[in-house]
């Protein structure tokens, strides 16, 4: 086990052990922990009450961050020539098609999002193993696979983010940066619980939300009371 660096245990010993916090009070205590030099990226992690092996209990879904995550997304267009102007308009960061997917065939994957057309969607199978274990694979549940391109681009730039649980039963998620206010971390982390709490499934029995984290890119988590989120 790595030993704790004098910063790692400065901001340990600000967190009580076995402490449940209310989501008010980690999001203000996540940014007294926070102590890299850089804008630490502020996470959650939700661990459910489903077995994500059944396909009844499988949560998936999109939330549009009231404040956006803090993060610049690089999102890549993936679209007809007719198609391209109102996406670079709307804010893509890459535009095309032919010349993308050979990019992305011989390796390319750098962006966090990709957006694009059901007419193209059939050019896209063949790189399924290259984008869908990057979580890169466009979908139509999540809203990346539409001809409303504009529309999806600007939502993905405003701060709309998709989430799965994981095989662990856990949904972990990029809500914002230290530098945030601590209203801010609320409000992103409000969102996307409640949005978790809509989604619940029938089958999902006994106790659904376990568990919620707050954590920053180099501090110790914060465990949340799920009862006062």
């Amino acid at each position: 086990m790595a030993k704790l660096t004098k910063k790692q245990k400065e901001a340990a010993s600000k967190i009580e052990k076995n402490k449940l916090y209310s989501l008010k009070d980690a999001a203000a205590l996540i940014k007294v922990v926070a102590s890299a030099k850089f804008d630490e990226s502020v996470d959650i992690a939700v661990r459910l009450g489903v077995d994500p092996r059944k396909a009844n209990q499988m949560v998936r879904g999109v939330v549009t961050l009231p404040h956006g995550t803090g993060k610049d997304v690089k999102v890549l267009a993936l679209v007809t020539p007719d198609k391209e102007a109102e996406a670079l308009a709307a804010g893509a960061d890459f535009v095309g098609l032919d010349d993308y997917l050979q990019k992305i065939k011989d390796g390319w994957t750098d962006v966090d999002v990709i957006i694009t057309m059901p007419s193209v969607m059939g050019k896209l199978g063949p790189l399924g193993r290259i984008l869908g274990p990057r979580g890169l694979m466009p979908n139509p549940k999540t809203g990346t696979v539409t001809m409303d391109v504009a529309k999806a681009v600007a939502e993905v730039k405003a701060g709309k983010i998709d989430f799965k649980v994981d095989k662990t039963g856990i949904v972990h998620a990029g809500i914002g940066k230290v530098s945030f206010g601590a209203e801010q971390i609320i409000d992103n982390a409000h969102e996307i619980i409640q949005t978790l709490i809509k989604l619940k499934p029938t089958a999902a029995k006994g106790t659904y939300i376990k568990s919620i984290y707050l954590t920053s890119t180099m501090s110790p988590a914060i465990a949340l009371d799920p009862k006062a989120v």
